[in-house]
């Protein structure tokens, strides 16, 4: 785990509990302003967990299906919000069994190229799970493809995703370690099939296949919790005392909470108009 491990001291804010019940808008402005943080080394190198209950995240081109207010209802209709993500990437589900987990580190003193951010997630990963054997590549049929996509025996449990600010970098992975993982896929081909109905789009949407998608539970063929990788984590990472954000790094969050949410209204009301 070489750069991962080349980092002495880490910043550990656990909201696995914490943010359940929030919007997970609000994660999406923490990382932000993690990023300005640990990019100026205002803070040192952070790792974030985090978990929401009940949400679809949408890619900028979901929302641009020709049916999404039907699309949007099917959300609705399953229990689930959506929110508009502010980087790349298609939908993807939050709930009680995806734990979510950012490193966010900084570029100031020399620059970390794309495929090194993946791969220092990959090994992050591989360290909570050494007994299985993951392997990254796309799976096609899963929602929100990518190139990083892990998966053990050819089925997706975990998705990659990167974003930059101010020399600041968070790599951000969603790990479906609970409940299952093709319940969640269909979810999002129920979503894809009410917004699209057939019809031919510029943009090429997932064909959603949940048998390409498990749970760690399911593949792993135990039980395993959020809460019990999040104590793994913890460990790895050398039991770093928590620090979550301080009274005056609150203005930055508040910044760009701001910005995220107004964002999101603005592209929800094109959705849905």
């Amino acid at each position: 785990m070489a750069l991962f491990m080349e980092e002495k001291k880490w910043r550990f804010w656990d909201q696995s509990l914490s943010a359940r019940k929030r919007s997970a808008l609000e994660s999406f402005a923490a990382d932000d302003t993690l990023c300005e943080l640990v990019g100026s080394q205002k803070s040192p190198p952070t790792v974030r967990t985090w978990v929401h209950d009940d949400t679809v995240v949408l890619g900028i081109q979901d929302h641009r299906l020709p049916h999404i207010d039907q699309a949007m209802a099917v959300l609705e209709d399953n229990g689930y919000q959506a929110i508009v993500r502010n980087s790349g990437g298609l939908a993807v589900v939050l709930d009680s069994g995806v734990l979510n987990i950012s490193i966010v580190l900084s570029e100031k003193e020399g620059a970390i190229d794309i495929p090194q951010g993946y791969d220092m997630m990959v090994e992050l990963v591989e360290a909570l799970f050494p007994e299985a054997e993951i392997d990254a590549y796309e799976i096609v049929g899963s929602y929100c493809p990518g190139s990083y996509d892990l998966s053990i025996g050819g089925k997706k449990f975990a998705g990659i995703s990167q974003r930059r600010i101010r020399r600041g970098i968070a790599v951000q992975v969603y790990l479906c370690i609970e409940g299952s993982g093709a319940g969640r896929a269909e979810v999002i081909r129920e979503f894809y099939e009410a917004g699209k109905q057939g019809e031919e789009t510029k943009f090429s949407y997932p064909e959603i296949q949940p048998e390409v998608m498990a749970s760690l539970s399911e593949l792993l063929g135990r039980d395993i919790t959020v809460p019990e990788v999040v104590l793994d984590l913890h460990a790895l990472l050398g039991s770093p005392t928590p620090m979550p954000l301080q009274e005056e790094e609150f203005e930055l969050y508040s910044f760009y909470l701001k910005r995220v949410l107004e964002r999101n209204e603005k592209m929800l009301e094109r959705t849905l108009e």
